[in-house]
């Protein structure tokens, strides 16, 4: 199901939601931090997001440090790059 998402968000700590395509449901979708080249990607599941009146597919990134991210297409192809703000919800939506 949808699930739920806790957002713990503070001054140096943001969330993102990644808006997708409809087909692109169940996927996992790594995303990695710009500044450290080595360290591992986070990754989220895109998942249905009942609205009023619609649903929204998106995978959901709660807890990441404020900073400048690549989402990833796949294991070597990157897709969008996103900023992280401490302390906000931020948002993208992914390339056609």
């Amino acid at each position: 199901g949808p699930g739920s998402v806790v957002m713990e968000l503070g001054a140096d700590i943001g969330a993102l939601v990644l808006y997708t395509p409809p087909g692109l449901d169940g996927e996992e979708i790594e995303i990695s931090r710009d500044d450290d080249p080595g360290a591992r990607r986070t990754h989220s599941q895109v998942r249905a997001r009942p609205l009023p009146g619609q649903t929204r597919y998106a995978a959901v990134y709660p807890g990441l440090r404020a900073g400048s991210y690549t989402i990833w297409r796949d294991g070597r192809t990157p897709a969008a790059a996103v900023s992280v703000t401490g302390g906000q919800v931020s948002s993208c939506q992914w390339p056609e």
